[in-house]
């Protein structure tokens, strides 16, 4: 079993920058492929990012259309821990964040939450304008 922990959300103000922290337990992080998903109120849950293996110092970072551009995602494996760095944050990026781990091997879509295997409780973010 593993766990993810998710961090780092709070009220900002159109503009502002945070920055999410998810932990997940394990002894083979490196191998895990991380994602990072929303949802706001009435929405159905929508990817934001997604930071797959690290092959010794490679790691890949996808992202929606919505974020490109603004929000950076990266990991560190020494710490168990993924980040996501949101800048020019928006009003429209209120939502639940949630970091979800996947523990196997996988090619294929990254945005959809079934590749996933365990989740994080979330954190809200709520950008007033």
């Amino acid at each position: 079993q593993v766990q993810v922990v998710d961090s780092g959300g709070g009220l900002v103000q159109a503009g502002d920058s945070l920055r999410l922290s998810c932990a997940a337990s394990g002894r083979t992080f490196s191998n895990y492929a991380m994602g990072w998903f929303r949802q706001a109120p009435g929405k159905e849950r929508e990817f934001v990012a997604a930071i797959t293996w690290n092959n010794a110092t490679t790691y890949y970072t996808y992202y929606s259309d919505s974020v490109k551009g603004r929000f950076t995602g990266s990991r560190d494996n020494a710490k168990n821990t993924v980040y996501l760095q949101m800048n020019s944050l928006k009003p429209e990026d209120t939502a639940v964040y949630y970091c979800a781990a996947r523990t196997s091997f996988y090619r294929g879509n990254w945005a959809e939450p079934e590749v996933y295997h365990y989740w994080g409780q979330g954190t809200q973010v709520t950008v007033s304008p």
